[in-house]
């Protein structure tokens, strides 16, 4: 258990029924007139539905304990993504649909961060740019490198995203993975 005074961004709470929601931002408000509240914004961790909600300041509210660890994507084993704790080499299989959109990114020997509550994971997150090489884009005409214009790029994860003109087949570019945008070229 927790005050409303002890949150932190970041934060994992267990409200209505044992849902886990994660505290995105909170504000302590302090009107002239009326009591104290914080005013927080919580995204569930299972969903990623995001609500606003308001505590009046110093109620007691349960955190749970989420522990987070760095693992190494190892291989892929039919729907589920194999992970590898780099201090113990436990391996760990994760379910296609807990990976979501980070499956875009992950090659293998990527690190992302691996959330569990209670053995059950939650979520796993990738850094915010990743380096990955371009399989296959058609080139960019001459004429059209001025404009400032995008064409369509095969990642070598098999994700297709957007890129400017110049960018041609088997460089390596950064990419935003929480966007899916392209971020720049990889400068070798």
């Amino acid at each position: 258990m927790a005050s409303t005074n002890d949150l932190k961004n970041g934060m994992v709470l267990k409200l209505d029924a044992g849902q886990l929601w994660s505290v995105v931002e909170f504000q302590h408000v302090k009107p002239g007139k009326g009591p104290a509240f914080v005013r927080t914004k919580l995204k569930n961790v299972l969903s990623g539905k995001v609500v606003d909600k308001t505590f009046n300041a110093g109620v007691k509210v349960e955190t749970a304990t989420v522990d987070k660890r760095d693992m190494q994507f190892s291989y892929m084993d039919g729907d589920y993504f194999v992970f590898m704790d780099m201090e113990t080499y436990d391996q760990l299989h994760i379910d296609r649909k807990v990976v979501g959109n980070a499956a875009n990114f992950l090659i293998e020997g990527f690190e992302a961060t691996v959330a569990q509550h209670e053995g059950e994971v939650l979520f796993v997150e990738l850094p915010a740019a990743v380096e990955l090489t371009v399989k296959h884009t058609d080139p960019g005409v001459q004429g059209d490198r001025s404009t400032g214009g995008t064409k369509p790029a095969t990642l070598e994860t098999d994700y297709e995203i957007g890129v400017p003109l110049f960018i041609t087949t088997g460089e390596k570019i950064k990419v935003d993975t929480r966007t899916g945008d392209y971020l720049g070229r990889v400068n070798s």
